[in-house]
């Protein structure tokens, strides 16, 4: 077995270099999970071509045969490519894709629960991040594991309190290195809650595997709940509300396993971008708890209560003096923050002032609903949380005007996909962290689709999976131990420290820059790094998907 995965990894070295890293190595690009039986199904060809097939992947017999259509050319990637569309094969089992002249693709299943299992190995790597904790867990027969991390966490010197220690024990690593962001923990949990909010009847019976920490709750919630702990203690301790907008060392560390981490961490200088998060994920958590915990939920809301208090008594955009760190930064100007924090307080306590908040924020934006989103542009859950409400007293005017902007945004995004040649919903458009925006953008499709059910709506939030898992230009799956020739050296201390030779499963890598630039390279950590943010939003897209 040890022979074998060798032989893979050298495999696979070869592959990543040269005319594979350009795409060309591969030219059937599908998604290597597989597709829902009554929904569509499509592969993108990059070299010319006229026919396909579908083979059973036991026997080899032809069970669907098609004509391509294209090709279209895509400039930003100067490719020609030919779509093959078997949506009418609804058979369930494992197949896989021929091209005649071409070759055939990786193995594919056709199931309705196709997404379970892929669902349940991202959702974990929340677990698998727990900072302060032993965590383990075995994923293809590979187990990873690290010891209890982190127990010091943490000193208030940038608080006022030189060489004193408070708990801030808890909570996840926020990515590939082993700091904990309130700014980036806020988009990752409004995300989160939004999927319980619109999916709950299929997430509250999952199992996830977890340590029972937290008896009695859904292990959806049971994980969550382990952040909001964390989250709790980042309010300053003298009752002000205001909140520090993140906990590390100064510099980051080498790549070390966590519980060798030793270099002294701090609670750092508070913003008003993080003390305005803290109040919406705070305000949700209320929410989402109370059938469960009411007296937990008290807790969230007083602490919500508390900094919405201070932020409305200070309202000026508050940056934090964060010049002594060169850790994850996180600066964004609070605006955006503030509206959400009005809006979740709001919808959880029907306060008048803060939908009045809420409401005069939204009037003054430019756009009420923004395509590219993520921690630095947390607006739009502000305007999904309203537009969805139930709750009496909203402008109507403005209610419609949201609503048309999302749905407009939504249509956008159908149109997007339908003009680029892998079905990107996002269109043209790369950065740091962009493959979050993608799973991201699933976010939009379905809470338009909440709104006014469109089957186009629910296919584009599938095109987002598929591309992520492997309709793209290289043909492989950007989420570590999932689909086809996954990630392999994501930029991520516990997956390059740990002496064992695959990385740590679940993981959704940030992808490229550029159309083509992205490389499964540990150091580029610009293209293949993890992130809490973007692993949410990969939750999200899945969860509407499971069969429960």
């Amino acid at each position: 077995m040890r022979m074998d995965r060798c032989c893979f990894l050298i495999i696979l070295s070869i592959l990543t270099s040269g005319v594979f890293a350009q795409g060309t190595a591969l030219p059937i690009h599908l998604n290597s999970i597989g597709y829902l039986p009554d929904m569509p199904k499509a592969a993108t060809v990059t070299s010319a071509c006229a026919d396909f097939a579908v083979r059973s992947a036991a026997d080899h017999k032809t069970v669907f045969s098609g004509k391509v259509t294209g090709p279209v050319h895509q400039d930003d990637l100067n490719l020609d490519a030919w779509t093959a569309d078997f949506s009418a094969f609804t058979s369930p089992g494992t197949y896989y894709l021929e091209v005649p002249g071409l070759g055939r693709s990786c193995n594919f299943k056709i199931d309705k629960a196709v997404y379970n299992d892929a669902f349940h190995a991202v959702m974990r790597g929340f677990y698998l991040w727990r900072c302060g904790t032993a965590v383990e867990g075995t994923h293809n027969g590979i187990r990873c594991a690290h010891a209890a991390c982190h127990l010091d966490d943490a000193y208030q010197d940038y608080i006022g309190q030189p060489n004193v220690q408070r708990d801030g024990v808890g909570g996840w690593h926020d990515a590939g290195d082993f700091g904990k962001y309130t700014v980036n923990a806020g988009v990752t949990m409004g995300v989160l809650f939004m999927a319980w909010d619109q999916y709950q009847a299929k997430l509250k019976t999952l199992k996830l595997d977890l340590p029972d920490t937290e008896p009695g709750l859904p292990d959806f919630l049971n994980e969550l709940k382990w952040e909001i702990d964390w989250l709790l203690k980042m309010q300053y301790p003298d009752g002000s509300g205001r909140v520090c907008h993140k906990l590390t060392r100064q510099h980051f560390s080498a790549f070390i396993m966590p519980e060798t981490d030793h270099e002294k961490r701090f609670f750092t200088d508070w913003g008003s971008a993080a003390t305005a998060d803290f109040t919406a994920i705070m305000a949700m958590a209320a929410r989402y708890f109370e059938p469960y915990d009411s007296t937990y939920a008290k807790t969230c809301l007083d602490a919500a209560l508390n900094s919405y208090k201070f932020l409305k008594e200070n309202p000026d955009n508050k940056r934090p003096d964060l010049k002594d760190f060169t850790t994850g930064g996180y600066g964004t100007s609070d605006p955006d923050d503030r509206l959400w924090a009005a809006a979740e307080v709001w919808q959880t306590t029907g306060d008048l002032n803060a939908l009045n908040d809420f409401e005069t924020h939204a009037r003054d934006r430019r756009r009420l609903i923004e395509a590219d989103w993520d921690w630095g542009s947390v607006a739009n859950l502000g305007m999904f949380t309203y537009v969805t409400s139930t709750r009496p007293g909203r402008d109507p005017n403005l209610v419609n005007d949201i609503r048309r902007a999302l749905l407009d945004m939504a249509d956008t995004l159908v149109a997007q996909a339908r003009a680029d040649i892998f079905a990107r919903p996002m269109g043209r458009r790369y950065y740091w962290g962009c493959n979050g925006t993608v799973a991201r953008q699933a976010v939009i499709l379905l809470t338009a689709h909440k709104l006014q059910p469109k089957p186009e709506y629910l296919n584009t939030a599938l095109d987002a999976v598929s591309h992520l898992f492997g309709r793209n230009y290289y043909g492989r799956s950007f989420v570590t131990g999932l689909g086809h020739l996954p990630p392999m050296h994501p930029h991520d201390r516990r997956s390059g420290a740990d002496g064992i030779d695959a990385p740590w499963p679940g993981y959704l890598v940030g992808g490229g820059t550029t159309a083509t630039n992205w490389q499964d390279i540990q150091d580029d950590y610009r293209t293949n790094e993890i992130c809490i943010n973007w692993q949410s939003a990969l939750v999200y897209a899945l969860a509407p998907f499971l069969s429960r």
